[in-house]
């Protein structure tokens, strides 16, 4: 399997020199060169366990990584989540939860990052080089980016996240790792701010290559490619039916491209359904097909509070039938004029269904969640079950997913269901810990000068 950019500046890459670039050098987002049906297949993958699962999903992308050592990492990869399903799914209220959130930081990108960090280690390892990452977080990408690498050699990290716009808890799940290799940088802006100035940095290429820069966000094809697996496990847990629909809490549109592409590989899901919260710019397009850039909107979903969802441009490539020049043009217009319509809106369009929630009625969905059904969700979750409802057809399965522990936002839950008890023994002992962070301006020169300094 081969990798090419959406704009397309850059071609021909194998899937290692894919992971290892990240963004791709001509500004757009790598993506296979072909998306493989594996319908035929899905017999045989029956019975299998998540990590035994995850290897035959992702093995097709690979290529230039031997089988046997490939599904090692993986196995690796799946070993201190919490339990023993890695991705259990539980029935509320008729609509099945799939738990994302058993990895080491209780939050789905575990998912991909603690397989990204084995993938980084195996590659530079055979190839004998050091990376230095650099990511942007609104939240819980910064924790299990840090927890996929800390400590490991020939690997730094440097994870920026908005001043004051994550939740307590998230931050101190990233300040509290004080290895030598992890750098937390906080930024007076929204997460878009951040994003942007990853961007910007990720497009000096000169700088990017002298100091061999990497990405862990979703920009990087191998965090989508992991977050495929568990559709497919979903399907299976559902005991295989002829369709199925899930909703997916989403605001950088990496949870729900996933989806998109193990629809793609032949996977009966039925519908994928968009749930945003007020910052609604993909819930807009997806109505309207017009993509418009508004203030950011600071919620109690937090990790939804992006107005450029930085996966959006890979969808946008198979929307406009792979055409990279179409798509660069689209992009282009975008990032100038903050607004972009698609002439066309039909076809893999009309794939997904797309609301947006309130503030309000998350807390109200936190609440009658308990009420209703004991069952304590975090806003993010809580954003998806409340779509997961109101666009359920009662003759086809609907899931929702489930993106964090709920004791990660314990003020919101606190909020929505005064006095319930909401703890993680792991969370509870970051109280009272040393952290580390340090403040920077939202400059590239000054982001660059902070990562010379420690290169």
């Amino acid at each position: 399997m081969k990798y090419r950019s959406t704009r397309g500046g850059v071609s021909g890459l194998t899937f290692s020199q894919a992971v290892m670039m990240g963004l791709a050098s001509d500004g757009g987002l790598l993506v296979p060169e072909s998306i493989p049906d594996v319908s035929a297949r899905l017999a045989d993958w029956q019975g299998l366990s998540y990590p035994e699962l995850a290897s035959q999903v992702m093995s097709p992308f690979v290529g230039d990584i031997d089988q046997t050592v490939f599904k090692n990492l993986v196995l690796t990869s799946y070993k201190n989540f919490q339990h023993p399903d890695v991705a259990p799914l539980v029935n509320v209220g008729g609509v099945q939860i799939l738990e994302l959130f058993h990895g080491p930081t209780l939050a789905f990108k575990d998912i991909a990052l603690q397989f990204l960090g084995e993938l980084f280690s195996h590659i530079l390892t055979e190839q004998d080089k050091v990376l230095n990452i650099l990511g942007a977080t609104s939240g819980d990408t910064g924790s299990a980016a840090i927890a996929g690498v800390r400590g490991k050699p020939g690997i730094r990290i440097f994870i920026m996240f908005p001043d004051g716009r994550t939740s307590p808890i998230q931050e101190r799940q990233m300040t509290t790792v004080l290895d030598d290799n992890v750098f937390n940088l906080s930024i007076d802006g929204s997460f878009d701010d951040c994003q942007n100035l990853l961007k910007t940095v990720f497009n000096d290429l000169s700088f990017k290559e002298t100091y061999a820069l990497g990405a862990v966000n979703s920009v990087n094809w191998a965090r989508v490619l992991a977050q495929v697996v568990y559709y497919f496990w979903t399907w299976f847990q559902l005991k295989q039916p002829a369709e199925f629909d899930v909703a997916v809490p989403t605001g950088n549109f990496g949870n729900i491209f996933a989806g998109f592409i193990a629809k793609r590989m032949g996977l009966p899901l039925r519908k994928l359904v968009l749930a945003t919260n007020e910052n609604d710019i993909l819930a807009r397009f997806f109505q309207s097909g017009v993509y418009e850039r508004g203030e950011v909107r600071f919620s109690n979903s937090p990790a939804m509070d992006i107005q450029v969802a930085s996966n959006f441009e890979r969808y946008l490539f198979y929307q406009l039938g792979e055409n990279a020049i179409d798509c660069a043009a689209f992009m282009n217009r975008f990032q100038t004029e903050q607004c972009a319509e698609l002439a066309q809106p039909e076809g893999f369009f009309d794939w997904f269904t797309a609301d947006a929630v309130t503030d309000a009625e998350t807390l109200k969905s936190i609440q009658g969640i308990w009420r209703e059904f004991n069952y304590l969700a975090d806003p993010h979750t809580a954003v998806g079950f409340h779509l997961a409802q109101k666009h359920r057809d009662p003759n086809v399965p609907m899931v929702c997913l489930a993106t964090a522990h709920p004791a990660k936002f314990d003020d919101t839950v606190e909020t929505a269901i005064p006095g319930v008890t909401n703890h993680h023994p792991s969370l509870d002992a970051l109280l009272g810990l040393q952290t580390r962070k340090t403040a920077i301006k939202d400059d590239p020169e000054v982001l660059k000068d902070f990562i010379r300094a420690r290169c």
